[in-house]
């Protein structure tokens, strides 16, 4: 068969490309080669399909977790923006703003607290107290105050500010009285803020009394020199070291500090007497610095009668209802002042600062 036959009859040409009559006639882009690229398409197809398969597992966790971290994040940062809201409502508004509309309930009868050491450093100073009295007298819905005094004493100066701020506030509010309730102790600073109160009541088992003052402190001066210890102290002025622990005592020194614990004592004396009146009896151990339980103090004139603040409110003041007046520092300043008196005397103590000598109360 001629070439232009071959052309001509195309099925035959195919038939006998496709033949196995030798290796000569077969086509190796239809044979072999095509067919194992088709195979090896049908494979790469598959691995990319799992490849791609993989991907896209991994994009969808990695994705995940992203989605998951930034859920969190912004739940974490919700949650701390309503702490922050919460503590600063805490600190700064709670305090006073409740206070504030629980005092304007209605009439009732007024509360302030006076507990513990009565000292410029303490809850219990002068200003705390103060201002809660002004505050409780200034109410026009106030039928009476009751303060209630828990406290062993303190500071003399701390104890007058106070008597003297109760003996104008009752000038200044004739109508509204004041009675001082004892709970556990009213002694020495305490008694003499009671002492300004138009009436006392106390529990029967209530410690009473201790009119007196004192300063306290100790001497070293033997055990110095059973140790071999050379005291050196460095003054100016001749009695800048007086009751120097480490120092004997001198005579003219010693005379002057009892001279300004009895004049101490006489204003004392003279501030509770102003107080109580002919309510007093006439004892000799009444200023001496004892103290007697409740049931002993009525007898003394002391104390006026037997009670607690809910009896003085309803049976003697009339208004059951009671309200706090008491200033309470909020989380903030209390922990501003803690650390201040800390680093007040951690510094005190490196440098050996010391500006009073023992205590007065």
């Amino acid at each position: 068969m001629s070439d232009q036959d071959k052309n001509n009859n195309p099925e035959e040409g195919t038939s006998r490309a496709s033949g196995t009559g030798g290796q000569d006639t077969q086509d190796v882009w239809t044979t072999g080669p095509e067919v194992n690229a088709s195979h090896a398409g049908e494979k790469g197809g598959k691995s990319a399909d799992k490849g791609d398969w993989e991907r896209e597992t991994l994009n969808r966790l990695a994705f995940a977790a992203i989605n998951e971290q930034r859920r969190s994040r912004r739940w974490g940062i919700f949650f701390k923006s309503l702490f922050f809201i919460y503590l600063f409502v805490l600190l700064f508004y709670v305090p006073s703003e409740w206070g504030e509309r629980a005092i304007k309930a209605g009439r009732h009868t007024a509360l302030v607290e006076l507990d513990g050491v009565i000292a410029a450093n303490s809850k219990a100073n002068a200003d705390n107290l103060v201002s809660g009295l002004r505050a409780a007298f200034k109410d026009k819905k106030t039928a009476g105050v009751i303060l209630r005094i828990n406290s062993p004493g303190g500071s003399p100066v701390q104890a007058g500010y106070v008597y003297d701020e109760i003996k104008r506030l009752r000038k200044e509010h004739p109508k509204i009285k004041l009675y001082a309730v004892v709970t556990d102790i009213c002694a020495s600073g305490g008694y003499y803020i009671a002492a300004a109160a138009d009436e006392i009541y106390a529990d029967k088992a209530s410690i009473v009394g201790s009119i007196g003052v004192l300063m306290d402190g100790f001497g070293f001066v033997d055990s110095l020199k059973k140790l071999g210890i050379e005291r050196r102290l460095m003054t100016a002025g001749k009695h800048k070291g007086i009751m120097d622990p480490f120092s004997p005592l001198k005579k003219d020194e010693v005379k002057h500090v009892q001279g300004l614990l009895n004049k101490v004592h006489e204003q004392f004396i003279a501030s509770v007497k102003a107080g109580r009146g002919d309510r007093l009896q006439d004892s000799p151990d009444l200023f001496s610095g004892l103290f007697w339980n409740g049931e002993e103090a009525v007898q003394l004139g002391l104390v006026d009668g037997l009670g607690s603040s809910s009896y003085v409110a309803r049976e003697l003041i009339g208004e059951e209802n009671i309200v706090d007046f008491t200033p309470h520092l909020n989380y903030f300043d209390r922990f501003a002042d803690r650390i201040g008196a800390t680093m007040a005397n951690v510094l005190a103590q490196g440098l050996g600062l010391q500006f009073g000598a023992g205590s007065l109360r």
